[in-house]
């Protein structure tokens, strides 16, 4: 597989410009008006971001995707699938509602919201998954495979299990219906060190399948006949009391996640977008943000989410860690792992999502750069 083409503008708006303007003239120049939109059901995927959050994107981004997506002829609306844990995007309405009060309205954005596996996450399409290894048939929100061309627009961060989320994350993990998230996650389940739990039971709060109780002594544990796997006992942990004893279960992850976005893209009109702003440590999924680990970066584009996820993470790793940031901190305690996505999160390796998508075909981590002004 050939090189890319990844197109990148900064984040400078000098008079009689701003960064909307900046990113529909990135959009442009990375040829998204060679995609033939007339009549056509445009699929806006994006994370709506979970309230309590505050570093997802604005909505102001998506209002800029779907109007350049209408000036073409689409009929552009945003979406995004049910959640596993507990939270305010378990089911459509709960769903529809955060992403009202973070601002992704009809009326702020231009084009409706709709939560691509329906009510209760149940309602997906088992989408072959052609050269899979781990997953034969994905299930996705059917919203998603019904529109005719799909788009992903990207918050580009870190993340507690896959290292950071970009266009594949966004696609994959994403664009599974909560059956889909469920077998993304499945393939190791985490567990606790009852010597350094302190008793908090912030892991049982977040834990969608009641997994986690208490002894006498308040010390938790973990039921792993109900656990589904999906770590997010492990990112709310402040004391580094839960950890993943398998190993491989990341990596699976990641493999998994390339899969899924195969099974979404594979055939279809495709155009993908990073925002590579607020990197935070950990993904928008939690209801809350932490310091961003290095400075802003800018907004990139391709017709390829391979080689754009490569491009975003060859930029980060270029830029210096913020000063009392969490990879700061790692950095400082001796944890360098010589790539900050790593250094944040020890347990992950990101490449490992990218290898395995280049392998099945989702596109090519090698690219060239072009920057647009």
């Amino acid at each position: 597989m050939g090189k890319s083409t990844v197109y990148f503008t900064d984040l400078r708006a000098r008079p009689g410009t701003n960064l909307l303007k900046k990113l529909k003239n990135l959009m442009r120049a990375a040829g998204i008006e060679t995609i033939d939109f007339e009549n056509k059901l445009v699929a806006i995927k994006i994370h709506f971001g979970e309230p309590g959050n505050l570093s997802y994107l604005r909505p102001n981004y998506a209002k800029a995707v779907a109007d350049v997506v209408r000036g073409l002829g689409g009929v552009p609306f945003l979406t995004d699938c049910n959640t596993l844990y507990v939270g305010r995007r378990k089911n459509a309405l709960e769903h529809i509602e955060a992403a009202y009060e973070n601002g992704f309205t009809p009326f702020s954005t231009g084009c409706q919201v709709i939560i691509a596996d329906g009510l209760k996450g149940t309602d997906d399409i088992e989408v072959p998954v052609v050269g899979g290894e781990l997953v034969t048939n994905a299930k996705i929100g059917r919203a998603i495979m019904d529109a005719d061309v799909i788009i992903s627009l990207n918050h580009f961060k870190g993340h507690e299990c896959a290292g950071f989320g970009g266009a594949i994350k966004n696609i994959g993990m994403g664009s599974g219906s909560r059956a889909g998230k469920m077998e993304q996650h499945n393939s190791g389940k985490p567990s606790i060190d009852q010597q350094a739990c302190v008793g908090c039971m912030g892991c049982a709060k977040i834990c969608a399948q009641s997994a986690i109780q208490y002894d006498s002594n308040r010390k938790a544990s973990i039921n792993h006949d109900r656990c589904v796997g999906c770590g997010r006992c492990i990112g709310v942990c402040n004391f580094d009391a839960i950890y993943n004893g398998n190993y491989s279960a990341n990596d699976d992850l990641c493999k998994k996640m390339a899969e899924y976005a195969k099974a979404v893209v594979d055939g279809r009109p495709q155009f993908h977008i990073n925002l590579v702003i607020d990197v935070s440590p950990f993904c928008d999924c939690h209801a809350e943000n932490d310091l961003p680990i290095i400075p802003d970066v800018g907004m990139f584009a391709s017709f390829d989410p391979v080689a754009l996820d490569q491009a975003c993470a060859d930029a980060c790793n270029k830029m210096p860690p913020i000063p009392g940031s969490l990879l700061d901190e790692q950095l400082h305690s001796g944890d360098d792992h010589h790539d900050h996505f790593i250094s944040t999160s020890p347990d992950t390796n990101w490449q490992v999502c990218l290898e395995h998508a280049q392998k099945i075909g989702v596109g090519s981590r090698s690219y060239e750069l072009i920057t647009i002004k």
